[in-house]
């Protein structure tokens, strides 16, 4: 499962405006993604006791551009990065994302049984 974190202004204004255009793409020529088994590492790191986030699911067959899974900045973990805009059609589910009371993350129930679920449905075919 594809996740993007977003603040829930971002959020509104990317379905203002039909796409989800952030500061990222424009620096670094890229949207930021995750997929789930990784996305507490950019929420802990850089998200910390934010009370205002969600968790988008990005459906990848709804993306217009590449979708690149790469280690940017030589962690030694590749993440998935969409090299242009998220057109607001690439938005699956919203999950709810607040921080517990010391500002750490942990991945939502609901988001874990999704992931659970893809994957029943992956064994299935």
């Amino acid at each position: 499962m594809l996740l993007k974190i977003i603040s829930r202004t971002d959020l509104a204004a990317a379905q203002a405006e039909g796409q989800i255009l952030q500061e990222s793409l424009r620096t670094e020529g890229f949207t930021h993604l995750s997929y789930a088994e990784q996305v507490l590492i950019p929420a802990n790191e850089r998200y910390h006791a934010q009370t205002d986030l969600v968790l988008l699911e990005i459906l990848p067959q709804q993306l217009q551009h590449p979708l690149v899974v790469e280690d940017s900045y030589g962690s030694g973990t590749a993440f998935p990065h969409v090299y242009g805009p998220i057109p607001s059609e690439a938005i699956g589910r919203i999950f709810d994302f607040p921080p517990r009371p010391d500002g750490s993350f942990v991945l939502p129930d609901a988001v874990t049984e999704a992931v659970a679920e893809e994957a029943e449905s992956d064994a299935g075919q």
